[in-house]
């Protein structure tokens, strides 16, 4: 007769569930030059005006000769840190979000990991547009459910290495940035500050945003008026749906974070979907599109210059290549 072997596992003891879990800082680093409209537009015979009209982008920014992605990278993230209260070894998770980074270079989040703590887990996440909504989930989910208790989330873009300066679609649009959170748990119900995500895909246009229709375009190409169109009949209703997942109205809501690809897009979806009671985040007009790092750059923004307040409640959404979208509701730290 055969007796069976227990075998126990040492190791850590694995973190406790929460009830949910909150967001406890943010951070933001950004190039230090900035690029005007009438820089912009000057190769394609545009006015700043003309610019402006399209897109509400009056200037944005972009890595210079001496700057890089991991440098502003880190920088987010330790400003994340520093306003949560915490340091890097207090972090178990990190997660870089980045659509920006090509086959070869070293992950974004082994590259933090090594720089704020070595120790600790770390994976990279590409959902374009929508990475930062889909980090904050995912980290929710996470803390929720007893895989991690302090997790930083870090989205950093080089957008301006993925353009074509002959595109006049994209070369006046997209900047560079990095913006970053520290999650944490809610020891109780009252103290949840990350209601439930509302995400997905339409994958009937993921060819709106690609390197070419075949994938072989070394530059990302975008179809401009399909995805405004997309996106400002679209985009209402995700964010209406993330209101509904926590049960408030529109005039709920305080701060309207949503992905700043376009303030023209902007300003449909808070028409259409009836926001106007809110604080808007419009830092695409002196950022440009920062891909997945522009609602955490957006969102800290609003804090330091005190539009924003700790306590109000932030409705977040994501949208973009993909076509991946995500959306929740938030307790600003």
């Amino acid at each position: 007769m055969s007796v069976a072997r227990v075998v126990t596992l040492s190791g850590p003891t694995p973190p406790t569930a929460y009830a949910g879990a909150r967001l406890m800082g943010l951070g933001a680093a950004q190039p230090v030059g900035s690029i005007s409209g009438t820089e912009l537009g000057a190769p394609f015979g545009r006015t700043a005006d003309w610019i402006e009209a399209r897109t509400g982008i009056r200037e944005l920014r972009r890595l210079g000769a001496e700057e890089n992605l991991i440098d502003l990278a880190v920088d987010a993230g330790k400003a994340a840190l520093a306003a949560s209260g915490l340091v890097g070894d207090d972090i178990d998770l990190i997660i870089a979000t980045s659509c920006s980074t090509r086959l070869g270079d070293a992950a974004l989040g082994a590259q933090l990991s090594e720089r704020l703590n070595p120790n600790a887990a770390q994976f990279d996440l590409n959902a374009a547009c929508s990475g930062f909504c889909y980090a904050v989930s995912t980290a929710e989910a996470m803390i929720r459910t007893g895989a991690a208790r302090h997790v930083l989330i870090v989205a950093a873009e080089n957008m301006s290495g993925l353009i074509d300066p002959k595109d006049l679609g994209t070369s006046i649009i997209f900047g560079d940035g990095a913006g970053a959170a520290v999650i944490g748990p809610a020891p109780d119900e009252n103290l949840v500050g990350i209601g439930p995500v509302v995400w997905g895909s339409d994958g009937d246009g993921a060819n709106m945003i690609a390197f070419g229709p075949d994938g072989t375009d070394e530059f990302m190409r975008m179809q401009g008026q399909s995805v405004f169109r997309w996106a400002t009949e679209s985009v209402p209703d995700i964010a209406l749906q993330a209101c509904d997942a926590v049960g408030v109205s529109p005039g709920d809501i305080d701060v309207f974070v949503p992905h700043q690809a376009n303030l023209r897009i902007i300003e449909s979806v808070v028409r259409k979907a009836g926001f106007e009671r809110a604080i808007i985040a419009t830092d695409v007009v002196g950022s440009g599109n920062t891909s997945s790092a522009s609602i955490p750059i957006a969102l800290t923004r609003l804090l330091e210059s005190g539009q924003a307040t700790s306590g109000q409640r932030a409705l977040l959404v994501g949208f973009g290549a993909g076509l991946a979208y995500a959306a929740q509701v938030v307790r600003i730290p």
